[in-house]
């Protein structure tokens, strides 16, 4: 029999086992003789593995005493999870350990298999909405999509919920998967083959609508709007279905299958590297765009192009969710981590805001919500109908979405691994404050070079430019800044508060941020006949959202520190 002297210093083992075949080494001590050949061709047992347990210093451990452990999901041990402490984590370096936390066979292929499916779905949603933007804003200009956002995709959001709410009653979870997806993809195949190619026999043109809704010939507003919507109704249903898709496909066909999964041990370690996996998504999708879609001969064929690759992330979807059950259900043993996560809790419009109202700190958490949904929304469109100025061609538009997807995606990587240190660094208010001080610093040179004028080609670029910086680091922001401080925000809150008020705010944030945005939006165009006409009383409104904003961060931050040291104290 052999026996097997384990250093007393733990620093000791780490050193002697720091590379791959030193842990494989180790594996092959301690397991039986027919798990040692599969350890050495890295081959290891994914059921019913034999590990050393409770190692402690000056133990002897004989193999005679080695007892089969039962690993489940993520390579817990007998339910519970062991962490850092599996033998193939002893030799990584604390680098790879903050840069990629996930350890053991089983586990990278289940965050490589789970992480791919979140990846393509990015993919094609980056694809699709660089599309309905390119097709929209160059044939019915920028501010239809204020339009299209109240009257179009509201609508068909609330019917799609109410249809998948009596699927999810009726299907089992993979069929109801499968259910949602395909169909999006299949209308957008659809769309290349049929739709776009015989638009001009199934939609009327715009001189017909013009003459049937008796508008004149001078007419401006919301009536002309209308009319180039109808006039090219394929292209708003493409944008309506596309956005559709950008709110199911992360939010339900990603998170709800990752949450079903994937433990809460595991969640800690999985999530931010899906953010960061994802990230590479909007990347890829843009130079697929410029480099090969926008050079077609024509938008028709680039929309072919376009469709190819969204085919194909479809099917890869569906395939990795496939492999995903398949190795799960073949790999993992059924544990009650999973079973056991607390239900996302559902509120209603007038029960978020009769729970909202109860709070103070649940308001100004709400207002920062609202804060950042409505300013976005009013320079987002702005940005794009100068866009549309500068680029009318729907390739040239196109091409360059596909660059700033690529940037966005890019400092999107960065800003994420960053976010956290810079909140550390400056505090939680100073934080908070920092979105809303550079969305104000950015949008002044951007609606100040609009307000003087973007009828000169000169003009426009510089606008174009301002515009483009201004969205781009008002999202970099968002994800460093915004996002971390409004999810820390919760902390220091009781568990009915912290459940409710982020149901709530949830509700009112997404709904009124959108939708309020639009509405306010589509007043100033039957106002002043189009966006940029209505600049300056879209400034003056734009700023006072920002104050609004900035005194709630303020006063949050107050707030905030209060309770933060009252929970100190009740825990001393």
């Amino acid at each position: 029999m052999t026996v097997i002297h384990i250093n007393d210093r733990k620093k000791k083992i780490k050193r002697k086992f720091t590379s791959t075949r030193g842990s494989i080494f180790l594996l092959a001590v301690v397991l039986n003789i027919s798990a040692m050949q599969a350890a050495v061709e890295g081959n290891f047992p994914t059921r019913n593995q034999k590990l050393m347990a409770n190692l402690k210093p000056h133990s002897r451990i004989t193999a005679s005493k080695m007892e089969p452990v039962k690993i489940a999901r993520g390579g817990s041990i007998n339910g519970k999870d062991n962490g850092a402490k599996l033998p193939n984590q002893v030799g990584g370096s604390a680098i790879r350990n903050a840069l990629f936390p996930i350890h053991g066979k089983n586990e990278v292929t289940k965050f490589l298999l789970i992480g791919s499916i979140k990846f393509f779905v990015i993919l094609a949603l980056t694809l699709t909405r660089d599309n309905k933007d390119t097709m929209v804003v160059t044939e019915c200009g920028a501010e239809a999509i204020a339009f299209l956002k109240i009257y179009g995709v509201l609508p068909a959001a609330t019917l799609f919920i109410a249809l998948y709410s009596k699927m999810a009653t009726l299907m089992e979870k993979k069929t109801l998967f499968y259910s949602t997806c395909v169909p999006f993809f299949v209308f957008f195949f659809i769309f290349d083959a049929i739709i776009y190619p015989n638009r001009h026999s199934i939609q009327p043109s715009l001189s017909t609508v013009r003459s049937m809704l008796r508008m004149q010939p001078d007419a401006k507003g919301a009536s002309v709007i209308f009319a180039k919507l109808f006039a090219n109704w394929t292209s708003a249903l493409f944008y309506v279905v596309a956005e559709v898709y950008s709110s199911v496909s992360v939010g339900i066909l990603f998170w709800q299958f990752a949450n079903d999964v994937v433990s809460v041990q595991q969640a800690k370690r999985f999530y931010p590297l899906f953010a960061q996996m994802s990230g590479l998504a909007p990347i890829l999708a843009g130079q697929y765009v410029v480099r090969y879609a926008s050079h077609a001969d024509n938008f028709e064929e680039s929309l072919h192009r376009l469709t190819w690759m969204i085919t194909f992330a479809g099917v890869m979807i569906c395939s990795f969710y496939k492999w995903a059950n398949d190795f799960i259900e073949r790999n993992d043993a059924v544990t009650g981590e999973v079973q056991t996560k607390k239900k996302k809790t559902k509120m209603t419009m007038a029960e978020s805001t009769r729970f909202l109202a109860s709070s103070e700190y649940l308001r100004l958490i709400a207002a920062l919500v609202l804060g950042y949904g409505l300013s976005i929304n009013f320079t987002d469109i702005m940005w794009k109908s100068i866009l549309k100025k500068k680029y009318p061609d729907p390739l040239d538009y196109q091409r360059f979405m596909g660059n700033f997807s690529s940037i966005v995606g890019l400092s999107t990587c960065i800003v994420i691994f960053f976010g956290v240190h810079a909140i550390r660094i400056l505090g939680w208010r100073m934080g908070a404050l920092a979105t809303p001080a550079v969305m104000a610093c950015l949008a002044l040179p951007y609606f100040s070079s609009i307000l003087m004028g973007v009828d000169q080609p000169k003009a426009l670029h510089i606008a174009v430019a301002l515009g483009t910086m201004q969205t781009l680091l008002s999202k970099t922001a968002k994800y460093a800044l915004f996002d971390p401080t409004t999810q820390m925000a919760y902390i220091p809150l009781d568990e009915e508060s912290k459940v409710k008020g982020k149901a709530a705010i949830e509700v009112l944030g997404s709904r009124i941020g959108k939708s309020g945005g639009s509405l306010i939006q589509q007043g100033l165009v039957m106002i002043f006949g189009d966006i940029i006409s209505a600049a300056p009383a879209l400034t003056v409104i734009y700023y006072s959202v920002l104050v609004w904003w900035a005194y709630s961060a303020h006063r949050l931050g107050i707030l905030f520190s209060e309770k933060t040291e009252e929970t100190k104290s009740h825990k001393r």
